[in-house]
This record gives structure tokens, sequence and C-alpha cells, in this order.
């Protein structure tokens, strides 16, 4: 019901303002991953990670992150927000191996914004597609 009252102009502010924070989370999470940061990188080889692994995941991120910041990669996002679920339950997953609670606490929230961030994207793909199809043809 809240949502339906939100206007497409606001829906679309909201979007982009949780997109570009959850570019921000994976372009860091990448970036941590690829430069082997002393804070993260341990525990991903406790979590039983190759190193090979770490790194190829972190360039995933930063890659992924970049085409969700573009407009014009409207099908390739949904890609990147399947890739971005996959990796947020495997951290949770892994997280929870190690006993690491607080990593499944933020995967969980990840996964929550991530979820709703999804949720917009499709409604105002949909609210654009209608409007497209009910706007009278110009002869």
């Amino acid at each position: 019901m809240l949502f339906k009252t939100i206007t497409l102009k606001n829906k679309k502010i909201i979007f982009w303002t949780i997109t570009i924070l959850i570019s921000a989370f994976f372009i860091l999470s990448g970036y941590m991953e690829v430069t082997k940061n002393p804070a993260t990188y341990p525990k991903t080889i406790k979590m039983g990670y190759p190193p090979y692994f770490i790194t190829l995941l972190g360039i995933a991120k930063l890659i992924g992150a970049t085409v969700f910041l573009i407009p014009a990669f409207r099908r390739l996002r949904e890609w990147v927000f399947a890739a971005f679920t996959i990796d947020v339950l495997f951290a949770f997953a892994s997280g929870y191996t190690i006993q690491s609670y607080a990593d499944c606490i933020k995967a969980a929230v990840v996964f929550i914004i991530l979820m709703l961030t999804y949720w917009l994207f499709i409604n105002i793909e949909r609210t654009a597609h209608h409007s497209k199809l009910i706007k009278p043809s110009s002869y």
C-alpha cells in the first residue's frame, strides 16, 4: 500500500539513491577482495575459498557495480541483480559456517535492500512500459 501512493518520479529517486549505495557497497567489497585487504582477506580464506576465486569475485563485483550504475544497461542490470543476490546468499552461508553472525546480519540486510531495489526496478520498468503502450500515436 505504501508504494502505491508514491509517484513514479519519487520511486526513481529512491531507486537511484539505493542503487548508488548498493554499488558503493559492492565496489568497496570488490576493491577489498582484489587488493587482498587484511580486514577481509584472512576471513575469506578461513571460509575455504581459494585465493584466485577471491580475486575473480572482486573483479566481478567491480564490473557488476559499474554495470549497475549505467542506465542504458537495463537488461544487464537484471543479471547483476541475480549475481549480487547469489553473492549475498553465499556470504550469508559462509558467515554462518564460520560462526560470524555479524557477517550473516550484514548479508541479510544487503539482501533485503537488494530485493527492495529489484522490486523498484521492476515496478519502474512496468510503469514506463505501460505508459508507452497507452500514449496516443501522433499521425
